[in-house]
């Protein structure tokens, strides 16, 4: 069984603001098949960075309102680096 990716996204909310857009046209548009589409729509897979690039770009929308990686807090950790 494939691990669920951290990454969540706005996909089908996107889809049916867009003229109720079907996986098959999106995945027509960005390249790749309907079954790529409904593994990312469902966190099953992270797509490649040019393919989220196109699908924001699909839907007229900066890649963050498409893609999100949820802020584990570790940004606010101090950088223990030795140097």
């Amino acid at each position: 069984m494939a691990k669920q990716t951290r990454v969540t996204n706005r996909i089908r909310t996107l889809r049916f603001t867009h003229d109720e857009m079907t996986q098959a046209e999106l995945a027509r548009r960005v390249g790749v098949t309907r079954q790529t589409v409904l593994a990312i729509e469902q966190g099953r897979y992270s797509p490649s960075l040019e393919v989220a690039f196109q699908i924001a770009h699909v839907f007229g929308v900066p890649l963050d309102d498409v893609f999100q990686y949820p802020d584990d807090g570790s940004a606010d950790a101090p950088d223990r680096r030795d140097g």
